[in-house]
């Protein structure tokens, strides 16, 4: 059914192929309510009314059957109908002002003509039971809605912030504090975080040194030590040090706000197929009402009596809604966005969701993405009259200026040496970076080492003369060759690597990993055609990446997954779902996830459309009761509902 304002779908507007733009890049955007806040349960209207209604028909209902004056019973069926359908009827009237025409309307239009015709009772009972199926709707949208939200609460309200420090006579420091809302930090604010506390910020350890549990973010088993120059994330603990914190995003852009606001934007859109149904159900619906008017007609032109011919018209519009079709499509899809975001995969709409049980085939990336993203500088080669110091000061230089791994292990290989600044800085995406430093044109680019079959060469040259070369290693992911082997399981075509190094290094992660199938040596352009032609034959392809030269091969695969934790956020504003805690092994899982959603549905729909033929024959061949007819209609629009709500389980995760 659609989304009037008694009836809560999840569904607030339509969504096309593209994803949402950025949330966290939309200044000034409101935080969602934490859960305690959130409507739940009693506190919803549509559970208030339904509550009001049932307790009205079950006052009314005694009274009839005691023998009571009419007008007492009559009374209290029709403030029923009051509590109970005023805000379905109201969203219908203004379908209709928008020219289209809302089921849940029909619903009221038929205990109407129930009543006009002595069947109080019944047309009661359809809007007691009709309410009651819409407030467990809501509970079902709210519980998916819940599990996101849930995630604020991660974020500890208030913060401690350092206001002044000073240095004692005997050395120590003094320091002052005042407590303020995490939402009002700043980028530049200094935080104190003690022993046990939460972390209120996205930030940089200033001071102190402590072992920080990440597990509710980044899914880190172990807490990890973090001391001066290590970043930290809100929503983590702090172990047994206290740490000053210089914080480096505000709240609206932290990665909790990213989270909760990434999955709210999935919520407010409909899938393919959800949009496909509503497209049916408009013709559908009207329909059912040109049926119905003939299933009151003929039979009366035939002779029937007016009241036998209109009760079984009424029993016939309520039995042939397609209530329980519109919503088989989005609990199922809503519920698995939810439960992926639990796990650290955020969807960013019901449409990728749906799309990504299609892949067919799934390529990575190499660096940052099978490897951890964090290479280390394992040697330095000089030409004369350079030595290595200087080789690494010139790199350093350059690289301080790109997001790059390799350029963040050069400038930490550097630290100890110092480096000056560039200027005239330009990025050659998948091949180096380039620029003036101490008035001397400098390059670092990536180059083919054949005898390096485990690590990647960089060259340095400096006014046109080459420097030195640079050597790296990244480990590889632990659980990388898992995830190859469980996607390559799940998948028609065997799992691809596109990657910008050479042919041996390529080689080496492709063998540690099982891909048989490699792509070396490819620019970020190269790469997204490398794509197009995996996708020629109509494969559907998911392409895994992180950086910068990975955007265009997101944007033009049919799933674009970025790895979210070191992702750059021109990859995380492209890709349609984003993994934050780096766990390979997350994706194979969403994509069972994705394909037991699409299960889901297909279910609901057998079990809606059954419903509707199996009631539909019965009124128009034998006489079917119209309480059994409501019961029937309205309680296959709750299976299907509470079918859907299944996926939020962790076991719909784990299987």
């Amino acid at each position: 059914m659609t989304a009037p304002a008694g009836r809560a779908s999840g569904v607030q507007t339509d969504a096309s192929d593209a994803p949402p733009a950025s949330p966290v890049r939309d200044g000034g955007r409101v935080l969602p309510k934490p859960p305690s806040l959130v409507r739940t349960g009693s506190r919803l209207p549509e559970v208030r009314w339904a509550a009001l209604a049932l307790a009205l028909f079950l006052v009314a209902w005694p009274l009839q059957l005691a023998g009571a004056p009419d007008w007492t019973w009559w009374t209290l069926y029709l403030a029923c109908y009051a509590a109970g359908g005023w805000e379905p009827a109201l969203a219908g009237l203004r379908a209709i002002r928008e020219k289209t025409l809302d089921v849940d309307l029909l619903m009221i239009v038929a205990a109407i003509a129930a009543a006009s015709i002595g069947q109080v009772f019944d047309g009661a009972l359809l809007i007691v039971i009709f309410a009651t199926s819409g407030a467990l709707e809501a509970i079902v949208t709210q519980r998916t809605a819940d599990s996101v939200s849930s995630l604020l609460t991660l974020a500890p309200e208030r913060a401690e912030r350092i206001v002044q420090t000073e240095v004692s006579a005997e050395g120590g420091r003094d320091e002052t504090t005042e407590s303020v809302l995490s939402s009002s930090l700043t980028p530049g604010d200094l935080i104190l975080v003690r022993p046990g506390e939460l972390i209120s910020a996205d930030g940089t350890v200033v001071r102190g040194e402590s072992e920080v549990d990440q597990a509710a973010m980044t899914g880190e088993s172990t807490p990890v030590r973090r001391r001066a120059g290590d970043t930290v994330l809100s929503g983590t603990v702090n172990g047994t040090g206290s740490l000053r914190i210089r914080v480096d995003r505000p709240a609206s852009e932290s990665v909790i706000a990213r989270v909760v606001a990434l999955v709210e934007s999935a919520s407010a859109t409909k899938a393919r197929t959800q949009l496909f149904i509503e497209k049916v159900e408009q013709r559908y619906s009207i329909g059912v009402v040109v049926a119905t008017l003939l299933v009151f007609g003929v039979p009366l032109a035939l002779g029937d009596e007016f009241q036998a011919a209109l009760l079984r018209a009424i029993t016939f519009m309520i039995v042939a809604s397609p209530c329980a079709v519109v919503l088989s499509t989005m609990p199922p899809l809503l519920a698995s966005i939810a439960n992926a975001g639990r796990h650290g995969v955020l969807v960013k709409s019901a449409t990728v969701m749906e799309r990504l049980g299609r892949t067919g085939l799934v390529a990575f990336d190499k660096t940052g993405t099978l490897t951890v993203g964090a290479p280390e500088v394992r040697s330095v080669h000089a030409v004369p009259p350079f030595d290595e110091v200087a080789v690494l000061r010139f790199a350093a230089a350059l690289e301080a200026e790109s997001e790059h791994p390799l350029a963040k292990a050069i400038v930490r290989a550097a630290a100890p040496h110092g480096h000056p600044a560039a200027t005239g800085f330009t990025a050659l995406p998948g091949r180096g970076v380039e620029g003036v430093v101490d008035g001397c044109a400098v390059s670092v680019v990536q180059e083919a080492m054949e005898h390096e079959e485990d690590g990647t060469v960089v060259v340095v040259t400096v006014d046109g003369m080459r420097a030195g070369t640079i050597t790296l290693h990244d480990a590889l992911r632990h659980d990388a060759p898992a995830a190859v082997s469980a996607i390559a399981a799940l998948t028609d075509h065997p799992v691809h690597l596109l990657t910008g190094d050479n042919e041996s290094t390529a080689a080496a992660v492709a063998d540690a990993t099982g891909i048989r199938e490699v792509h070396a040596r490819l620019l970020p352009a190269d790469k997204a055609d490398a794509v197009r032609r995996l996708e020629a034959d109509g494969t559907a392809v998911m392409v895994v990446g992180d950086g910068v030269n990975d955007a265009p091969a997101l944007a033009v695969a049919s799933t674009g997954v970025a790895m979210g934790r070191h992702g750059s956020d021109l990859a995380l504003d492209t890709a349609d779902a984003v993994v934050i805690r780096d766990e390979l092994t997350a994706i194979p899982n969403v994509i069972r996830l994705s394909r037991r959603a699409r299960r889901f549905v297909i279910a609901n729909l057998v079990v809606a459309a059954t419903f509707i033929t199996v009631l539909v024959a019965w009124d128009l061949v034998g006489t079917l009761p119209l309480p059994l007819a409501v019961a029937g209609h309205e309680g296959s629009t709750v299976i299907v509902a509470l079918n859907g709500l299944r996926l939020l389980r962790r076991r719909a995760w784990e299987r």
